[in-house]
This record gives structure tokens, C-alpha cells and sequence, in this order.
């Protein structure tokens, strides 16, 4: 991999890392919020939910208009929007009165600029390289980057809001001019090959793809919604759990916070490495995986202590962080270049809806007592390893797809 690549990639890394900052390190100062501007715990998780509902909403758009006119001038303005929509949170809280419904309003221009941003830089790695193993590589390390914002998210959250408890929004301006400057002057994105189809064979093209290919996408999408609905309900649980049983807050809380997700975050940058072009070593590690995290949540219920449940949230977090990658690859490498943004949208889409889903859940599962919330989360570990095991045939060199009683002969992911 040549240095401007290399060096394209960390800017391209930057901005998940930050998009994944200006929503996750709000999770630890989520109960000061809720006293500060008395509000109820759903409430409280709709400042998360927003966010993540206008992100489902915008980003398969934003996938279309990337693969139209290029991905750096989807991803440049959307970044700027995060950071205005960060700044809107920031006036009201410091000016108005009452600001709550200001307060999600800022959210919501944050999660429509997510929407162009991070997901794009998927499909973006998958244009920048050639050698299906780079691309492995690439995205095993955005992935990391992603992740690795999760584990900084609730340190960075909790000394943030040490200074005031509305800190954290006042970061995500200067968190994505960062960004914003770094790809401006870092990535070079490559030239189109060719023009891009007209909207009607663009769409024929596209239900072609979801005709030939349509049961493992649609697998791979909803494997993505129900990993991050398991990592965003626990990480909520486990917030309150700590200030309420154990009285942490402020650095501390996010400290031990960041234990599952540093977990997730090694596990991630590890499979991406492993993986390459191997097909069934993906879907042997993405079905593991999903296991692992079903009985370590389900295990949950069983665990008196909260340190028991750290560590097995932290097993969770491993079967997640090695699921992910494996999923990033097959919607990367098996889709051409000309839909790959559109139909890596669906899948983006599909994990925000599972972060949209996941405080709620908490937030009316886990009071006041958590055992629903655990056995809700194991049941959706259970069942995506069992979708990821079905569905997924990633057959070399004769690929099939399960089809129910008898399998038919189809075009694979690695395709």
C-alpha cells in the first residue's frame, strides 16, 4: 500500500471516529443530562434515537447521490452539517430557557449529516483499492477506527462534560473541522470510469443485484441492525448500572466503560486482518461470533455482580467486534463499484436503526429489573447467528445461497 493511500485511509478513518464521537460519548453523561433539563429516561434516550432516525432516513439518498457525482462531495458538506447541528445543541442549551426541543433539533441536522459521511467512506475504501485483501485490510481498519471511537467516546464524554455537563456538544464543531480539513487535503478519491447510469437503468440494475444477491444482503443488513442494537442497549444498561449500584461517575464511569469497547475495538481491527479474501472464514467468524455475544448476554441474568457483568459484557463485545468486519466485507466486495455506495447504504442504514433501538430498549427493559433486557439481547445474539449461519453460503468456487429445503446455485459476495 503506497503512503497517499496509507495516508488517505487514516483521514478516512478520522471520520467515523468522529461521527461515532459526537453520538457515543454522550451515553455517560446521558443521567446528567436528564437531571440538568429534568427529563424523563425516554426522554433522555430520544437525544441518542434522533440522531440515529435521521440517519436511517438520509443515508440511503446519500449512498445514491455518492455513486452520481463522487463520494468526497457527499461526504465534505454532510460533515459540515454534523458540525452545525452540534453547535444548534450547544446555543440552546446555553441560551434558551428550555431547550429541549432545540436540543433535538441539533440532532437531528447531526444525524443527517452522519447520514453522507461515515457511511460513506465504506464504499469508498472498496473504490480506492484493487486487491480484494487491501480492501479486507482497509475496512478492517475503519472498522477499528469506528470502534476505537467507541472506547475513547465515553473517557472523552466524561472529562468533557468535568469542564460543563453540555461540553460534549460543544466538541462535535471542532471534532468534524477536523475531519472536514483531513479529507479536503488528504483523500484523492478516484476517477469514475465511466458515467453514471441513468436513474431508470440505475434502478433495474439495482433490482437485479437484490434478485441475484438479495438473501444474503438482506441477511448481512439485518446482522448489522441487530449487532448494534445489542452494543448500543448494553452500553446504555451498563451506564446506569455503574452510577446507580456503584455510584461511578465522571472519569471513572467512563473509564470502565470503555473496557467491552476497547474489547470490541481489538477484536475488529484482529479480524480484519485475518480475513482477507477467505469467504467461509468470515462467516465461521461472524456466526462464532454472534454466539459468543448471545450466551455472554444471556449469562447476564445469572451474574450477581456488576463486575461479572463488565466481564461478560466485554465477551459480547468481542463476538461483535470480530462479527463486523466479516459483515463490512461481504457488502464491500460483492457489490460492483457503480452500487456499491446505494446498496452499502441499506446496510449503514440498518446498523443505525439498531443504535436507534438500543436505548430505548434499555431504558424500558432494564427497570427495574434488567433479567428482560438480557434475555431480549441473547435472543437477538441467537438469532443472528442463526441468520448468519443459513443464509450466508459463501461457497468458492461454486457459491450458494440457502433457499430453504434445497440450495440453489447463486452469484456470492465475493462476486
Amino acid at each position: 500500500m503506497s503512503r497517499t493511500k496509507r495516508s488517505a485511509l487514516l483521514a478516512l478513518s478520522s471520520i467515523p471516529l468522529i461521527m461515532t464521537l459526537g453520538n457515543s460519548m454522550l451515553i455517560p453523561v446521558l443521567p446528567a443530562i436528564r437531571r440538568k433539563l429534568e427529563l424523563t429516561p425516554l426522554q433522555t434516550s430520544l437525544i441518542i434515537t434522533v440522531f440515529s432516525v435521521m440517519a436511517i432516513l438520509f443515508i440511503p439518498p446519500a449512498g445514491w447521490l455518492s455513486d452520481r457525482i463522487g463520494r468526497k462531495r457527499v461526504i465534505l458538506p454532510c460533515l459540515a452539517l454534523a458540525g452545525i447541528g452540534g453547535a444548534v445543541c450547544t446555543a440552546a442549551i446555553i441560551w434558551l430557557k428550555h431547550p429541549y426541543p432545540y436540543l433535538l433539533a441539533g440532532r437531528i441536522l447531526q444525524g443527517i449529516g452522519a447520514a453522507g459521511a461515515a457511511p460513506i467512506v465504506m464504499p469508498l475504501v472498496g473504490d480506492m483499492f484493487k486487491s480484494k485483501e487491501q480492501v479486507s485490510e482497509g475496512l478492517g481498519l475503519i472498522e477499528t477506527s469506528n470502534t476505537f471511537g467507541k472506547v475513547l467516546s465515553p473517557i472523552i464524554g466524561s472529562v468533557l462534560a468535568m469542564l460543563a455537563w453540555y461540553a460534549p456538544f460543544a466538541a462535535i464543531p471542532v471534532f468534524a473541522a477536523v475531519a472536514v480539513l483531513l479529507v479536503a487535503l488528504l483523500v484523492r478519491a478516484p476517477a469514475k470510469k465511466d458515467e453514471p447510469q441513468p436513474l431508470p437503468a440505475f434502478l433495474r440494475t439495482l433490482r437485479r443485484i437484490f434478485r441475484q444477491k438479495g438473501r444474503w444482503l438482506f441477511a448481512v443488513f439485518a446482522l448489522g441492525g441487530l449487532g448494534m442494537f445489542i452494543l448500543f442497549a448494553s452500553l446504555v444498561h451498563l451506564s446506569d448500572a455503574l452510577e446507580d449500584r456503584l455510584g461511578l461517575d465522571g472519569v471513572w464511569k467512563g473509564a470502565v466503560l470503555a473496557l467491552p469497547l476497547a474489547v470490541l475495538c481489538t477484536a475488529s481491527y484482529v479480524t480484519g486482518k485475518l480475513i482477507g479474501e477467505r469467504k467461509r472464514r468470515m462467516k465461521v467468524i461472524a456466526t462464532a461470533g454472534f454466539a459468543l455475544s448471545a450466551c455472554a448476554t444471556g449469562a447476564c441474568a445469572a451474574a450477581d455482580g456488576i463486575w461479572l457483568q463488565l466481564a461478560l459484557f466485554s465477551a459480547a463485545g468481542l463476538g461483535i467486534g470480530a462479527a463486523l468486519p466479516c459483515l463490512d466485507a461481504f457488502i464491500t466486495e460483492g457489490i460492483d463499484e457503480a452500487q456499491r455506495g446505494t446498496v452499502g447504504s441499506f446496510y449503514s442504514s440498518m446498523r443505525f436503526a439498531g443504535v436507534a433501538l438500543g436505548p430505548p430498549a434499555a431504558s424500558l427493559l432494564g427497570r427495574p429489573n434488567a433479567d428482560p433486557l438480557f434475555w431480549c439481547l441473547a435472543g437477538a445474539g441467537a438469532v443472528s447467528a442463526l441468520v448468519a449461519w443459513l443464509a450466508i453460503r459463501p461457497g468458492e468456487p461454486n457459491p450458494r445461497v440457502y433457499t430453504g429445503p434445497r440450495l440453489v446455485g447463486r452469484p456470492s459476495p465475493s462476486r
